[in-house]
């Protein structure tokens, strides 16, 4: 449907404080939240009295479009950047504080909108927004700081890992960046692989799970897995082998990639934004759904996929 012009309010009109009370009303309190925003800071419980902390960052035209994706659609693809990050240290997230710059003519609606993407996403593990900071810019930007309760468990970091252990997977991977091939081809189809790109369907619960499991180290894989358990590989001084094996291919995945010439294993292993988890277990623990095991950790140093070099993208490059 369009809608008229003058019906349309830019954020310019609005006035900052105007689009912060828009923005803020729309934004649910969670439980963690013992004080939102409003003043000069929020006040978050952190009852384990340590606090687990990552930031993130989306630029358009770089990590998201609007011709793409609705404005809830970046906001949940935003929190769930940073949720996953606190996940994958075994912490249950607590709040997000969200720092937005646009355009002054961007509709203030889109804006508010954007906030009901982010409340959701939050929502989904009981966290809250509790603040931020709002800007003009040319550029629509969108950075995100997540907070974490670790409730009493120590943090599972990335330099765990120990040979003999296995590799082990909760959450999507490749799916994602399926979407984001048929996307870029000019396709809206399968949703399947298009809504995975819009939304990450993170298993958040399963980050402190696999603390309570017993797992050596974790990772969200937000850059691609092969490039992300390289990162772990490097930290712990240990090799990993991924099996292909150990991933199922969806019909969706196998037509589109069919239709495309791609090999499905290129967004499998080199995919990212699925923000899926991938950690490392001792082989004798006995792992529940969703885990699944997809490979195992050796002597050495680097990362194979069946015993050899993997030639393709092992992921994302930033710069």
């Amino acid at each position: 449907m369009t809608v008229p012009r003058e019906a349309l309010v830019s954020v310019a009109r609005s006035g900052e404080f105007g689009l912060i009370a828009r923005v803020t009303a729309r934004l649910p309190v969670g439980p963690y939240a013992l004080l939102g925003p409003g003043d000069d800071a929020a006040v978050v419980a952190a009852d384990d009295s340590r606090v687990v902390i990552s930031t993130d960052v989306l630029v358009e035209g770089r990590h998201f479009r609007r011709d793409w994706s609705t404005a809830q659609d970046v906001g949940h693809r935003a929190a769930a950047a940073n949720l996953a990050d606190i996940a994958a240290m075994g912490a249950a997230p607590t709040a997000l504080v969200v720092a937005l710059c646009v355009p002054p003519g961007l509709d203030a609606r889109w804006a508010e909108d954007l906030a009901d993407g982010l409340g959701a996403e939050a929502a989904r593990v009981h966290a809250s927004v509790v603040g931020g900071d709002m800007s003009a810019s040319p550029t629509l930007t969108i950075a995100v700081t997540a907070l974490g309760d670790l409730e009493g468990r120590a943090p599972l970091l990335r330099s765990g890992a120990r040979p003999g252990d296995v590799l082990a997977i909760a959450g999507r991977t490749g799916y994602a960046a399926a979407g984001y091939t048929v996307l870029s081809r000019g396709f809206r189809t399968p949703k399947l692989l298009v809504e995975a790109y819009r939304r990450p369907d993170v298993p958040y619960a399963c980050g402190p799970e696999a603390a309570r499991l017993g797992a050596t180290s974790m990772i969200d894989v937000s850059d691609g897995l092969l490039a992300d358990i390289g990162h772990v590989a490097v930290a712990s001084g240990v090799a990993f082998d991924v099996r292909r094996d150990g991933f199922e291919i969806p019909r969706q995945m196998r037509d589109a990639a069919h239709a495309l010439g791609v090999d499905p294993y290129t967004w499998v292993l080199g995919g990212g934004d699925d923000h899926a988890l991938a950690a490392t277990f001792p082989a004798d623990v006995e792992l529940p759904a969703p885990w699944r095991v997809v490979g195992e950790v050796r002597a050495g140093a680097g990362v194979t996929v069946d015993g050899k070099p993997y030639k393709g993208s092992p992921g994302w490059q930033h710069f």
